[in-house]
C-alpha cells in the first residue's frame, strides 16, 4: 500500500486543544456553519474515525494512565491515523467534500513530543514515513488554561479517559507544546481563545474560517 494522497479539492481543517476545550462542540458547529454556505463538510475525531482506528481508539482512551510507554502510545496513535486518512479523510476530500477532524497529528506533537517528551525529530519522521505529506490545510488550536479545562472536563457525563487522569504538569506541557506549534507554523495555524462561552469561540472560528478560505457565512 503507498502513501495515502490528499485531493486539493476538498479541505482538511482540524480542531486542537487541550482536555475540556471543547473542540468535539465547535468542530460540529462548523461543520454546521460549512452547511449552510452549501459546503458539503464532515465531522471526524481521532483516535477514531473509522472502523479500524474506533478499535484502537479502546485500546488507547482505556485502562490506567501509564498502560503503554509512551512509543508504543505513538505507535498505536499512527496506526489508528493512517487507517482514518485512507479509510476516511482521504475518500472524502478526493471527492470534494471538507473535513473537520477533532484532533490529528498536531495532538501527537502535544501529548507525546511535549508532554511525555519523545524527541519532536523522530515524530515528525514517523508522520512521514506513515502519511507522507499529509497535513491539514487550516488547524485551529483552542487556548484554555489547564484548570478551566479540567473543571470542564469533570462536568462531562462519563468516566475521564486516561489521558484526562494525568497530571497537571503534563497538561501545562501540552498547553505550552499547542502553543509551540502554533507559533512555529503561523501559516498553517491560528490560536483561538476558548475561555468565552460556545457561541463566542463559534463567532471567532467562522470568522478564520472565512478569512482563511474566503467564505461568507450568514
Amino acid at each position: 500500500m503507498g502513501q495515502p494522497q490528499l485531493s486539493a479539492r476538498g479541505r482538511f481543517i482540524t480542531v486542537e486543544g487541550g482536555e475540556g476545550a471543547g473542540k468535539s462542540t465547535q468542530a460540529a458547529l462548523l461543520v454546521a456553519a460549512l452547511a449552510r454556505t452549501h459546503i458539503a463538510a464532515v465531522q471526524t475525531r481521532e483516535p477514531g474515525g473509522s472502523p479500524g482506528a474506533e478499535t484502537i481508539r479502546e485500546l488507547l482512551l482505556q485502562g490506567a494512565g501509564e498502560r503503554w510507554d509512551a512509543i508504543g502510545e505513538t505507535l498505536l496513535f499512527y496506526a489508528a491515523r493512517r487507517d482514518h486518512v485512507a479509510d476516511r479523510i482521504g475518500p472524502a476530500l478526493a471527492g470534494g467534500t471538507w473535513v473537520v477532524c477533532d484532533r490529528f497529528a498536531d495532538s501527537t506533537m502535544a501529548y507525546q513530543g511535549y508532554g511525555r517528551g519523545l524527541p519532536l525529530a523522530d515524530l515528525r519522521a514517523l508522520h512521514r514515513f506513515a502519511l507522507g505529506d499529509v497535513a491539514p490545510d487550516l488547524t485551529l488550536i483552542l487556548d484554555l488554561p489547564v484548570e478551566e479545562g479540567f473543571a470542564r472536563a469533570a462536568r462531562r457525563p462519563g468516566a475521564a479517559d486516561r489521558f484526562e487522569r494525568l497530571d497537571r504538569a503534563f497538561h501545562e506541557r501540552i498547553r505550552a507544546g499547542f502553543l509551540a506549534i502554533a507559533a512555529a507554523e503561523p501559516g498553517r495555524c491560528i490560536v483561538v481563545d476558548a475561555t468565552p462561552d460556545a457561541a463566542a469561540v463559534h463567532r471567532a472560528i467562522i470568522a478564520a474560517v472565512g478569512a482563511r478560505f474566503g467564505i461568507g457565512f450568514p
